[in-house]
């Protein structure tokens, strides 16, 4: 039986394409909003950021998540609403209120 000619194609993506639909979602706040959340893989993670959940800096090299309301623009390049959350701060946020600078 012949062997099946390897194409290297696995696992590749066109330059400037979309990430995966499943990396992207969208989820409703308890404000009756929609949030786009997009995860942010550890590997990709290279400046650091203040988290509004917990106010707490998510440094370099940590995943996370990145959060911003799902009628903003982000193609335009306005980008003024994003925020990177830590992953469970952003999922527990129903159980605490926010801090002062997501308001």
């Amino acid at each position: 039986m012949p062997r099946r000619r390897a194409t290297g194609r696995r696992g590749r993506r066109l330059p400037g394409a979309d990430p995966l639909p499943a990396s992207r979602r969208v989820e409703v706040g308890a404000d009756g909003y929609d949030y786009e959340v997009r995860p942010v893989a550890a590997a990709r993670a290279a400046k650091t950021y203040r988290c509004p959940g917990c106010d707490q800096e998510i440094k370099p090299g940590t995943a996370h998540v990145v959060v911003w309301p799902a009628d903003s623009d982000l193609a335009s390049g306005t980008v003024d609403d994003r925020r990177h959350w830590h992953t469970p701060c952003w999922t527990h946020r129903a159980t605490r209120g926010p801090t002062r600078r997501w308001s």
